[in-house]
């Protein structure tokens, strides 16, 4: 799958999925404009690659960092892909929940995956020569986990938000689309537990496949989704979860 030559977008591009997603077009040929809030792992990421990673130290939050973002691409010329994969995992009981963090969740996951998208839209309408985006949601827009009415309720609306986009986008030849994995070993997932034995015990007993996803499964739908072999494909929703939503989620309130 190749996208020599060619000027692509990630958000969330410093770790975890986004920073396979990376890599994975690096490796085809494309000129990356990377976006995240950790400098020093793109200086890390920078550095390891060099030649062909561009990054930005961006708030998906801030409109004027999805600006700037789109900005270095266009100075870059011809883009045809964006990805938009920053996220982040907090939350807790709805009874339990603060607004503060909840404003924050939904800023991130939902809002800044609007901005970005907004952007990036508008540029590969200036250049009129069609391109992608691929959002990441998440299994958990249609399957409620323990404590995390937040993160759902944001993947929900990026599914939503994914499906509006293909249908107002679809004049300009310009495809939107989106994937939901399951669980996935990811820093995230380490850092709000799901990585633990006992909570990867659950999902198993539920994933008919019967192994945690890798960063390698996800990027590899993202790079279809966003390539020339998916011409034909918009306003989809990619599942991607080992078969666990064709069974029920694991419960885990007591391992919460």
């Amino acid at each position: 799958m190749s996208f020599d030559g060619t000027t692509t977008i990630v958000t969330g591009g410093a770790s975890g999925i986004g920073l396979r997603v990376v890599e994975r077009l690096h490796d085809a040929g494309a000129h990356v404009v990377v976006a995240d809030r950790n400098q020093a792992a793109l200086d890390r990421l920078a550095g390891e690659r060099g030649d062909r990673i561009h990054p930005v130290v961006a708030d998906v939050r801030e409109e004027s960092d999805m600006e700037l973002m789109v900005a270095i691409a266009r100075d870059l010329g011809g883009l045809k892909l964006a990805v938009n994969a920053a996220g982040m995992g907090e939350g807790t009981q709805v009874v339990d929940q603060d607004l503060e963090t909840w404003n924050r969740v939904i800023g991130v996951v939902l809002t800044g995956v609007f901005l970005a998208l907004k952007h990036e839209a508008r540029e590969l309408i200036r250049l009129g020569n069609g391109g992608a985006i691929v959002n990441v949601a998440s299994i958990n827009s249609n399957i409620p986990t323990w404590g995390s009415a937040a993160y759902s309720a944001a993947k929900s609306g990026v599914e939503m938000l994914t499906r509006s986009a293909a249908y107002e986008l679809a004049a300009h030849n310009i495809r939107v689309t989106c994937v939901s994995p399951g669980l996935v070993d990811t820093p995230m997932a380490a850092r709000t537990g799901n990585m633990s034995p006992d909570v990867v015990a659950r999902w198993m007993e539920r994933t008919p496949l019967g192994r945690v996803g890798t960063t390698d499964d996800i990027a590899s739908a993202v790079l279809y989704l966003g390539g020339d072999e998916a011409t034909w494909v918009t306003g989809h929703n990619l599942v991607i979860d080992g078969g666990l939503s064709h069974t029920a989620g694991p419960v885990t309130r007591d391992l919460s």
